[in-house]
Order: structure tokens, then sequence, then C-alpha cells
């Protein structure tokens, strides 16, 4: 049995710009606690094993305060573990069992869709380069985790480099209110989200430098409103009417990770790089695409070997609709002052760059302090870019 504690903390302040220039600090921190079970050694049950994970989220977020327009939230964030909710939650709860000496791997329970689908590492601060980059921008129908449902995925995997694998998770809004961090029951379900993923895990060179690369697609069946209709097929922004009613929602990613270096022969140091590319359904979804690239060096100092520094870039562009719609509202009520309280900001793309460097303090404490820059939060041009200082504090005992 092994157990699970686990602390992620990050502050944030805003040197520079942002939609409130008074400058001023925020901290939100995460705690995990949790177990592992390998029931084969506890149970005699044959490569199966066991995970419960309970997670607790805290704090405040410079974006939502200082960062951006209240009438427009940043489209990103730049403390990541921040959101879903400052509350206790299951996070993870569940069976794993595998056939055919690994080849076939099932896994069900409560389960965030992150956990095996569009995975991506979380070690950067700004949300743009952590966790699948989906749940991320379609966050109304794909729940990562703190948040979790039920759902079970089956991975076949065909050789040591290449896996397909095929999902089913609830589609229940309700389990992203604060009080029910630990429903159980279905009540609520409006559907269920499919992912389907293909993965390769390539080796580069004589030195076998690790690679993974994925391929993916998610269909929601649960109903989204159509971001520019009206229920008559008219604009939105123009009658003022409900908006139409989609029987679907779906996108789709391809991300990749490569090592490309290593540092005098040894592999475990070197140059990494990484890139995601997100496309969502233009009918129902308000961010049409994301983009990300950036690199990490890892022990890029012989007195510092375990360190690195990381750079990343994201683009998330506002679906054209949207911002059209946007446009229509403000025209119909005769308002072309950003400063009217009454006036709706129109969103465009908003960029994030982050710069950290990882102090490996021990085996089991990270410090990562870091330099962002949103540029154009939440889309907003009227937002002046802003520059943030942060540090992330990665803990597990």
């Amino acid at each position: 049995m092994d157990v699970i504690v686990g602390y992620t903390g990050e502050a944030a302040a805003n040197l520079h710009g942002g939609y409130n220039d008074d400058r001023t600090a925020r901290y939100t921190a995460q705690w995990a606690l949790g177990t592992h079970l390998d029931l084969q050694k506890l149970l005699g049950w044959n490569d199966a094993e066991f995970q419960l994970l309970v997670t607790e989220r805290n704090g405040n977020n410079l974006s939502n305060e200082r960062i951006s327009d209240p009438r427009a939230p940043q489209l990103s964030s730049v403390q990541e573990v921040w959101g879903r909710g400052q509350t206790w939650r299951l996070t993870q709860m569940w069976y794993r069992q595998t056939f055919f000496d690994g080849a076939l791997d099932l896994k069900l329970g409560r389960l965030g869709v992150n956990e095996d689908f569009n995975s991506f590492p979380c070690d950067f601060q700004s949300l743009s380069f952590c966790s699948a980059p989906i749940g991320n921008v379609a966050g109304d129908v794909w729940y990562s985790g703190p948040v979790s449902q039920w759902g079970g995925r089956v991975r076949y995997n065909i050789d040591e480099q290449w896996a397909v694998q095929v999902g089913v998770y609830e589609q229940n809004p309700s389990n992203l209110e604060t009080g029910n961090g630990f429903k159980l029951s279905g009540s609520g379900t409006q559907g269920a989200l499919v992912p389907v993923e293909v993965i390769w895990k390539p080796t580069l060179g004589s030195e076998a430098l690790p690679g993974e690369y994925r391929l993916g697609y998610y269909h929601s069946s649960a109903s989204a409103d159509d971001v520019y209709d009206d229920v008559n097929g008219e604009p939105q922004g123009l009658t003022g009417q409900a908006p139409k009613s989609r029987s679907s929602k779906h996108g789709a990613w391809i991300m990749g990770q490569q090592q490309l270096t290593s540092h005098h022969g040894d592999a475990s140091r070197g140059l990494s790089v990484f890139a995601s590319l997100t496309v969502h359904d233009k009918a129902t979804s308000g961010i049409e695409s994301f983009q990300n690239i950036g690199a990490v060096y890892k022990g890029p100092f012989d007195a510092r070997p375990k360190d690195d520094i990381g750079l990343g870039i994201a683009r998330l562009l506002v679906n054209d609709a949207v911002s059209k719609r946007q446009r229509q509202i403000n025209q119909s009520a005769g308002i072309d002052d950003y400063d009217n309280s009454q006036y709706v900001p129109v969103q465009h793309s908003e960029y994030n760059i982050e710069l950290n460097y990882g102090v490996h303090v021990t085996d089991w404490l990270t410090v990562r302090p870091n330099v962002q820059y949103v540029r154009h939060p939440g889309g907003v041009y009227e937002v002046e870019n802003a520059l943030v200082a942060g540090v992330k504090l990665q803990a597990s005992f």
C-alpha cells in the first residue's frame, strides 16, 4: 500500500498592466491525500490495482481580481491550481485491471478525463501549459481533476510504441457544484462524453530519447447552446432571444512531447520540446482553437543536475461568432463606450507566455519561480497586457 500526500501552492503578483493595475499578490493551493493499493499483493488478484484520492483547494486567483475585466474573464489563468470550486472533492476512486500481459487495460470508477486522455504534465504555473488542454478550454463538457465523474476507459497496447483507447464518462454538470464534491448519485446526468485517442511513443536516436504523441477526438451527447443563433435561427445578439439548443458538442486534438538531446551522454538531462493544438465545434464552443508550444531543459547546470528551465507560448482564439454576437449586443443597446458598465467586451485572442526555473530542493520538493506575460487578457484588446511574477511549490511527501 502506498500513501499519497501532495501539496501544490502558487503565488502570483501583478507587476504591470492588466485590467486593474493596483499591485497585489494572491495565493492558491491544493492538498491531495490518498492511497494506491496493489491488489495482487493484498488479495491475490492478478494485475489489479485500486486508487483513492481526495483533494482540497483554497485561496484566491490573481487572474480574476487584477488581470482581466470581470465582464470577460481571462481565458487561461496565471494560477492553474485555482478553479472548480475551493472545496474538498473526491478526485479519484478507481479500479484498474490488465489482461494478456498488459495488452488490454481496463479502468473503471470515479475519474477525471485528463488522467488518461489528452494528458499533459503540470509543471508550469500558467494554465496554458498544464494538464489536459481540452479541459482548460472546453471545461463545460470535459471535466479534468479535481472534478471526477463515473466513467471508464479501455486501452489496447498494440506494442511498446502504439496504443489506442476509448472512454465513456458521465456528463453531469452538477458534479461541478461546490457542494457536490463527494456526490456519487447520477442525478443531473445529461449525457455522456466519449473520447477516443491514438498514442505513439517513439524513441529517438541511439540513446532512445523518449517521445509521446497523441491524436484524439471527443463527442458530448449532452445538449449545448449555440453561441450565435437563437431559437428561431436568428442572431441572438440582435433579437435577445434564448440560444438555439444543439444536440451535441465535439472537438479534436493533436499534441506531442519529444526529448531531443541528452546532456553529455546523460539521458536524464537534456532538451525536450512540446506542442499541442485543439479545435472545437464552432456552433457551440466559445473558444475556436488553442495552440501552445514550448521547451524544457532538464539539468542545465552540472552543479544542479535535477533543476530545469521551461519556456512556453500559447494562444487561445475566441470563436468569431462569439465576437460578432458581442458586437451585435452593444449595437442593439446603442453602447459603444468600453467604460460603460453595460458594455459587453468584444473578445478575440489571448496569448500567454511563461518562463520558469525549477529548483529541485529535495526529492520531494521543487520550487519554481516564474515570470508570465498575458497579452490581451480575456481576448479583450482594451485591457492592458499584464506582466506577472509567480512561484510554484510542488511537494510530494
